[in-house]
């Protein structure tokens, strides 16, 4: 039973670490070669277009211009849609409101599901006139994007393109 307990806590990790893996990974402030300020609006990123080259360290200054929470995620497309589910919940939960996050009720539900906390390195989500930063090093030849997955605005098109050089 302890083994299976176990394997049930793992598993996800292990999944969601290869998944990490496959866009790149967490970066060092050390080997930051590049700095870009990123300005989310309601439903747009400013730039909507980041230019990066394979190898290179990126620290993402991001700023929430807008009225509404806003998240910007480093991922895949079927990446961002296999989070939105967990953005929801987070909704559903009254985790995420339109316009704040509350942190109490995210840190009582992480305890019980760590996928409430959105602890990830590759995103930040934040309440509008918030700044957060994001270093991360692109280190695979995967085709990404940035992206909000707060329920809704990646249907409105809250992307954002990443073209490596």
């Amino acid at each position: 039973m302890k083994k299976l307990i176990i394997l049930m806590i793992l598993i996800p990790n292990i999944c969601l670490s290869a998944n990490m893996k496959m866009i790149g990974e967490k970066g060092n402030i050390k080997d930051v070669t590049k700095t870009i300020t990123v300005r989310m609006f309601d439903n747009y990123y400013e730039p909507n277009e980041i230019l990066i080259k394979k190898g290179e360290t990126v620290k993402f200054i991001v700023k929430n211009m807008g009225e509404l929470v806003h998240e910007l995620n480093i991922a895949t497309k079927e990446m961002h849609i296999k989070h939105q589910p967990e953005m929801t919940k987070m909704m559903e939960h009254g985790i995420l409101l339109s316009d704040r996050i509350d942190k109490i009720k995210m840190k009582e539900m992480a305890k019980k599901d760590h996928s409430m906390a959105h602890r990830h390195a590759n995103s930040v989500l934040l309440e509008p006139s918030n700044t957060g930063e994001i270093i991360w090093k692109f280190n695979t030849s995967a085709k990404l994007e940035i992206a909000c997955n707060v329920p809704g605005h990646y249907e409105a098109g809250m992307v954002a393109s990443i073209i490596k050089d």
